[in-house]
């Protein structure tokens, strides 16, 4: 039976329009999940679909019943899709939302030997120790490496991956979007800034972790607004990602 499409459905499927139009996703791979207020199930999408034409009957619910059927059915859901969004928003309760690509620049800093991220601007120092890295890299995806993706983000907000890519989260679709785009913003600033061969200007702790904390309780909430505006666009330029 066809159900109400919902306003999560809505806001998760204008994220992958937008991430198309940056470039941010790799074909039909990568994958974002959104949990329903109040329960542990949660929408992640459809096998095969460019990020550009997700719309939001695209989105899979992902339930407790339905879990194990699912991992026999590649062809409904990405099995890397299944094992990683599941692991996480089991063991990790406060990431309602997850985002993960093989973007650009946040890719080519997850290669690097020292992949984190210095504080060397305002975008930066948004992430300063709120992002842990995990260093174990084993293959795609699948059950043993997801659980200890999971393990391994821990209470920190986003996940770099070594080796891989970058996997923000959220308690909601418009904070965790907000942090991917931001996080592929400072990973370019910061590569940038290496391939210069120059010395870093890096700022010091108490005033990385002071403009983090600024950021975080900032009275305007820029990720709500940034995801309306696109939202908005989207209504007028490709309507039939609500459908």
């Amino acid at each position: 039976m066809q159900m109400e499409i919902s306003e999560l459905q809505k806001d998760l499927a204008a994220t992958f329009r937008w991430t198309a139009r940056l470039d941010m996703h790799e074909g039909v791979a990568n994958h974002f999940s959104a949990c329903i207020p109040g329960t542990s199930n949660f929408y992640c999408n459809k096998a095969g679909i460019h990020f550009s034409r997700m719309k939001a009957s695209d989105l899979i619910l992902v339930t407790k019943e339905n879990k194990d059927e699912l991992k026999n059915k590649p062809n409904v859901i990405d099995p890397t899709a299944l094992y990683i969004h599941g692991a996480i928003h089991e063991k990790a309760p406060h990431a309602r939302c997850i985002f993960h690509v093989h973007s650009k620049y946040a890719t080519a800093l997850s290669t690097l030997k020292d992949p984190v991220l210095k504080p060397i601007d305002q975008n930066t120092m948004m992430f300063y120790n709120r992002v842990s890295t995990y260093n174990e890299f084993g293959g795609l995806g699948l059950e043993d490496e997801s659980n200890k993706m999971a393990n391994s983000l821990g209470n920190k907000q986003h996940m770099l991956l070594a080796n891989h890519g970058i996997l923000t989260t959220g308690e909601t679709v418009a904070e965790g979007f907000n942090s991917l785009y931001y996080f592929e913003r400072a990973a370019q600033t910061y590569l940038t800034a290496l391939s210069t061969n120059q010395e870093l200007n890096v700022v010091s702790h108490e005033v990385a972790e002071k403009t983090a904390e600024e950021h975080a309780n900032f009275p305007t909430d820029f990720a709500n607004l940034f995801l309306s505006q696109i939202r908005l666009i989207l209504d007028k330029e490709e309507p039939d990602y609500k459908n």
